[in-house]
């Protein structure tokens, strides 16, 4: 007795640990972005180029500040002189030596300079809103991938399910055409149909199961992770959002990355015109410095030492007021660049709203195409069971119990590339609306 219940303790232990080595194993959309907008090779990337551009933006790369150097030297000398006074007397001085010792500190600032370091800064600021724009286009784009080799391998796992149960019908019927045959209740060449459909069957699903392992290292690849990395994945999906196309138009006018994007640089060509006009108007700048010098001579020289120190300090204008007409250029060249800019802009917005339309359009029709696979399967079932039966009872021959079979897995297989469709069909809504980052996953 005892031992009977050690046995079913042990059975149950096991069954435990199975059950939680599937689930580790499981790996949750929430999981794989998580694991993407950490590792991905891409987003990393587009991450550091972030940081760039928020170190350009940094007050000590505006020229706002003022520079500060400091300088100091020691110069030593030992010279032969002969000098000749005015009634030819010479004087004559061998080894004279002296050494000089220099020290300073000096401050440039520049108080005006047209705007320019204005604009400028402004246009590093807005420059590095952009960048965090490109980088969340490419989070999006990583997602989207993420999401689209998530559900590839969601489908063909739903696949290789089925042409598992198919080929589990195949090999059944396979073992009762033997034993038909064994019993003469049928023919050789009905062993022979049934094992060809066996091999057919298996054939397909070692295909599907490398497709299967291939999309899976796919995935691990944009996950940031070691390729060869096995994992489950979730095949529950929810179709829980309602699209109006007026409101979608709105929300991806105002939403969208690529518009956003274009908005910014029409800003970013504001300041390009302003910093061009700047240079037409003229520049003042602080200098002020303190040194200090320090002399030491020998007896062949009239001072033993020699010491200055102090403060100097001055303004300095420039005004470039003809440059031959290079400002003028660049100015005109600024303005005709932000006109491009603003052409670009209705062609985005253009552009959108085809997508958007035909977007919408594929998603409908997708749900529409769920629905009726959906019907497709429940109705090949209950035709497949029926067959089934009546195969069972020898009033149907084993092509038309093969056909039935066939045509389940073929609705099966339909049902889940629509179902996958509509919802990647949905994930292109969502990103062209701007609504990508915001779902929970």
């Amino acid at each position: 007795m005892m031992q009977n219940i050690k046995l079913i303790i042990l059975v149950f232990f096991l069954g435990i640990v199975s059950n939680y080595a599937q689930d580790s194993k499981l790996l949750t959309k929430k999981q794989a972005v998580s694991l993407a907008l950490e590792h991905n090779y891409g987003i990393k990337m587009a991450n550091n180029n972030v940081k760039i551009a928020k170190n350009n933006a940094s007050i000590y790369n505006s020229g706002y500040l003022p520079k500060l150097s400091a300088n100091a030297g020691i110069t030593y000398s030992n010279k032969d002189t002969e000098n000749t006074l005015q009634d030819n007397t010479l004087i004559k001085i061998d080894g004279a030596e002296s050494t000089i010792y220099n020290a300073s500190i000096g401050v440039n600032y520049t108080l005006f300079d047209g705007f320019g370091r204005k604009y400028t800064y402004q246009k590093l600021k807005e420059s590095y809103n952009l960048s965090e724009l490109e980088a969340q286009t490419i989070i999006e784009n990583s997602l989207l991938q993420l999401f689209t080799l998530y559900y590839e391998v969601s489908e063909l796992s739903e696949n290789n399910e089925n042409l598992s149960q198919s080929l589990l019908i195949s090999k059944n019927r396979l073992k009762r055409a033997q034993y038909g045959y064994e019993y003469g209740q049928n023919t050789k060449l009905e062993v022979l149909n049934a094992e060809v459909d066996v091999n057919r069957d298996s054939i397909t699903y070692i295909n599907t199961a490398r497709l299967l392992a291939n999309s899976k290292r796919n995935l691990n690849l944009v996950l940031g992770r070691d390729v060869n990395t096995d994992f489950e994945v979730n095949t529950n999906l929810k179709f829980e959002l309602a699209f109006d196309l007026e409101t979608l138009m709105s929300k991806a006018k105002k939403y969208n990355v690529e518009m956003q994007k274009v908005n910014k640089n029409i800003e970013l060509s504001d300041f390009d015109i302003n910093i061009n006009k700047s240079s037409l108007l003229p520049s003042l700048s602080l200098n002020s410095s303190y040194s200090y010098n320090d002399t030491e001579n020998d007896a062949a020289f009239a001072f033993t030492q020699q010491i200055s120190s102090g403060l100097s300090a001055g303004l300095s204008l420039n005004w470039n007021i003809f440059d031959g007409g290079s400002a003028k250029t660049r100015i005109q060249n600024a303005k005709i660049s932000a006109d491009n800019l603003k052409v670009q802009k209705e062609q985005i917005t253009n552009e959108l709203e085809r997508t958007v339309s035909n977007a919408l359009e594929i998603y409908n029709n997708s749900l529409f195409i769920l629905t009726s696979e959906e019907k497709n399967v429940e109705t090949s079932l209950r035709n497949f069971q029926r067959t089934e039966e009546q195969f069972k009872l020898g009033q149907i021959t084993s092509i038309e119990f093969r056909q039935a079979q066939v045509n389940l897995l073929n609705s099966r297989s339909s049902f889940n590339s629509a179902k996958y469709d509509a919802k990647n069909a949905e994930l292109l809504l969502l990103q062209l609306t701007g609504d990508l980052l915001n779902q929970e996953f």
